[in-house]
């Protein structure tokens, strides 16, 4: 075995995040009588950038939450209520999007040769609710949500109290997996663990960010845990 213990993010590593995202959009605009055509893009745009100010540690998840529905708002020239708008989203969020093929299968696997945790940058409401919703809970023996801890990834914080939660492992015998470089792969480099990106799309490799491997599917991932 390479590695007993495997931390795991959620978001478009696990989880089709992408049409979570868009179908919880309809959403919240269909809740206060917007129209969501043609303007998921630039709700993207913004979502992405407050995001990115969350792994800067600028803003925390709690604050993403109405900030981008208030800039939204301003862009698109609506007078709807921001936290309503809020509030439908994170709704349609926890209620719809699946795991991507082949997650449940690979979760089974990896179970039955090392310790999984589950660290996702992310609001408590959102992923608990994607979590109960999707059944995956039982896989893990940790799960670390940023909003319910106070810290995000890449920061060293939240993987310390993962750490933490399962005793206190040898690092040296963990790897973090998620498709994310700025977060998950700069997070677990900060923290002294492994890391395995996922790759599906074939971006550039990072030299800010190294990975100590890469995966395009996560058929991939368990030879690497098995140290194969």
């Amino acid at each position: 075995m390479r590695y007993h213990h495997v931390l795991l993010d959620l978001d478009h590593t696990l989880l089709d995040t992408d049409t979570s995202l868009q179908m919880a959009f309809t959403h919240a605009m269909g809740a206060v009588g917007a129209e969501a055509r043609d303007a998921y893009e630039i709700f993207d745009e913004i979502n992405q950038a407050l995001w990115r100010k969350v792994e800067a540690h600028e803003l925390t998840p709690p604050q993403v939450h109405v900030a981008r529905f208030v800039e939204l708002n301003d862009r698109l020239e609506l007078e709807a209520n921001p936290q309503d708008m809020a509030d439908a989203f994170a709704y349609g969020m926890g209620a719809h999007g699946e795991l991507y093929p082949g997650v449940y299968a690979m979760l089974d696997a990896l179970a039955d040769v090392a310790t999984l945790a589950l660290i996702t940058n992310g609001l408590s409401e959102i992923q608990r609710a994607r979590i109960s919703r999707l059944g995956i809970e039982e896989h893990f023996e940790v799960i670390t949500i940023s909003a319910e801890v106070g810290a995000a990834k890449p920061g060293t914080a939240i993987f310390d109290l993962t750490f933490d939660a399962l005793g206190e492992p040898d690092r040296s015998a963990a790897v973090m997996v998620g498709d994310n470089l700025g977060s998950d792969i700069a997070g677990g480099n900060n923290a002294g663990i492994a890391t395995c990106w996922y790759n599906p799309h074939g971006q550039a490799a990072s030299m800010q960010h190294p990975s100590d491997h890469t995966i395009t599917s996560l058929d991939q991932l368990l030879p690497i845990v098995r140290g194969l």
